[in-house]
């Protein structure tokens, strides 16, 4: 009797929250999908959880404005989608006081991210967006940058494929770009390099490769958070530190073992007088007190910068291997663009074909097709799919659509190259000509259409960082081979059922399984 009458006070409990909750949130003239009293949309976000990003992008592109509410389990918050450039505008620029990061966020990459720049709002974001700023504004690091990932080319990556090639291995490229990528962030940020992709296996590369695994766990774990259907339940594991919360928290016990080792040995480093690195933490550390940062003691302000630099390794890590993955698969499927790239490659560089070609930072200037090809590549398959933010006041969007105050809000990048309002009837097709002006130069995209690096004040510090790297590989590893892919590559045939993964980052599922062919000659294929 007892069971029975809890479980009917509980019953009573939740209609009663229920029900509290929909006078707090009147409803809306907003679209939304089919949502059940209780449960909200879970039901239809289990059905499509393996295509949750063409999901989201069908739904928003059957809706009048290209945006559409959107209802969680028990009601527990309510929130919008969209994938109108105008809204974004609103978000993310014209009202960007009323949309922050918010705690909802927050929470979810905390133990990662602690108080980094990307999960933080206030004094907190806008001192580590000054320091920032200045530093990546210096052609110091512009050709630092450059020169490092010419490094891991010519030393790691190039030999590594030439191997591939030699032994006729099918290799997963994905893998071996995040670990080549993990090895160039970590030179860029820490001025450490964790040598994943080298064979040797000699002095700290256990340690390092515990740092990278232990990474790679805390973003995935992290990221499931936000894509959990009951969030619920993570926080009860986290509370009794059980199952994937208790692996989180050995990840990140590593991770911050790992930073505070480097972290140390700086100190020490300029301690000493030697301020010549060029890296990101030392930069940091030399510019930090020059905008009014005190610290009540040294662990306030290690802790300041482990966050700053993780946050960095994160966005420059999974970000670029991701984009890169997607790329090449591109070029596996698509003959014509590889070809045309390939010529401006040669044109760019004629150098003989026995010789790696790694490209300077003003070689890459004029590479317009290959900048258009990788930014196509981007348009359809973000790095990070989509993104939220957390409404501070009620509020209405430029299409009419209202925002409650405590509302999250998305946008979904993902979604936007998808939707022929935005990007033409020919939107889901790969064709970089759509960059170029009538004199084949590179012609930039309306950034509200184009958010892979966001737009307005908390736009993307590492674009050009970042398309320096991507540019630099894609044009060295595709002017010295040919990437075959297993599956065909990226073809139109299969743009309607792109394998991801669902998750923060869009990483190819299942990996990238590839056959490396060497060109004999700038235009030629052939095997080794």
């Amino acid at each position: 009797m007892m069971d029975l009458n809890a479980a009917a006070l509980f019953f009573c409990l939740c209609l009663s929250f229920i029900f509290f909750r929909s006078l707090r949130s009147p409803p809306t003239k907003n679209s939304c999908p089919h949502s059940y009293p209780i449960i909200g949309n879970l039901i239809a976000l289990l059905r499509n959880r393996h295509r949750f990003h063409d999901w989201v992008a069908d739904m928003l592109s059957r809706t009048p404005s290209l945006t559409l509410q959107v209802n969680t389990f028990l009601n527990a918050s309510h929130g919008v989608c969209t994938a109108n450039p105008l809204n974004v505008n609103h978000l993310l620029v014209s009202n960007f006081p009323n949309y922050i990061k918010g705690s909802r966020f927050h929470d979810f990459f905390h133990e990662l991210l602690g108080d980094g720049i990307f999960n933080v709002d206030g004094h907190l974001w806008t001192v580590q967006r000054k320091i920032s700023s200045h530093e990546f504004n210096t052609k110091s690091l512009k050709h630092f940058i450059s020169d490092t990932v010419q490094s891991e080319l010519s030393t790691r990556l190039i030999p590594f494929l030439s191997s591939a090639c030699e032994n006729n291995q099918v290799i997963d490229l994905q893998d071996v770009l995040r670990k080549a990528m993990f090895d160039n962030i970590c030179n860029l940020a820490f001025g450490a390099d964790p040598t994943c992709l080298s064979s040797e296996a000699v002095g700290e590369n256990s340690l390092n490769l515990s740092f990278v695994q232990a990474f790679d766990d805390a973003v995935e774990i992290s990221a499931s958070r936000s894509l959990s259907p009951i969030h619920v339940i993570w926080k009860i594991k986290r509370f009794f530190n059980i199952g994937s919360e208790k692996r989180l928290k050995e990840a990140v016990g590593i991770i911050n073992e790992y930073a505070n080792m480097i972290l140390k040995s700086k100190e020490d480093q300029i301690g000493s007088g030697d301020c010549g690195n060029l890296d990101l933490l030392s930069r940091f550390m030399s510019s930090s007190s020059n905008f009014g940062l005190g610290f009540d003691d040294q662990e306030h302000k290690r802790k300041f910068l482990r966050d700053i630099v993780i946050s960095f390794i994160l966005a420059g890590k999974d970000s670029t291997s991701t984009a890169l993955t997607w790329f090449f698969w591109l070029m596996a499927g698509n003959p014509r663009c590889e070809g045309l790239i390939l010529a401006e490659l040669s044109e760019a560089s004629p150098a003989p074909a026995t010789s790696p070609v790694i490209f300077s930072y003003d070689d890459l200037k004029g590479l317009n097709y290959l900048h258009a090809a990788i930014s196509e590549s981007l348009r359809l398959f973000p790095p990070v799919p989509i993104d939220s933010r957390l409404a501070v006041d009620d509020d209405i969007l430029p299409d009419g659509t209202h925002v409650r105050k405590g509302w999250f809000a998305d946008y979904s990048a993902y979604a936007m190259g998808r939707m022929h309002q935005v990007w033409g009837p020919d939107c889901r097709e790969y064709r970089p000509e759509r960059w170029l002006d009538d004199d084949g130069r590179f012609r930039p995209s309306d950034q509200f259409r184009f958010l892979v690096f966001h737009c307005g004040p908390r736009l993307c510090l590492g674009k050009e960082m970042a398309y320096v790297q991507m540019k630099s590989i894609a044009a060295s590893v595709m002017r010295e081979f040919e990437i075959v892919a297993v599956d065909g590559g990226g073809c139109a045939g299969k743009m309607a059922d792109p394998p991801y993964t669902p998750s923060i980052i869009l990483k190819m599922r299942g990996g990238l399984p590839v056959r490396v062919k060497r060109r004999r000659q700038p235009n030629a294929i052939d095997f080794c």
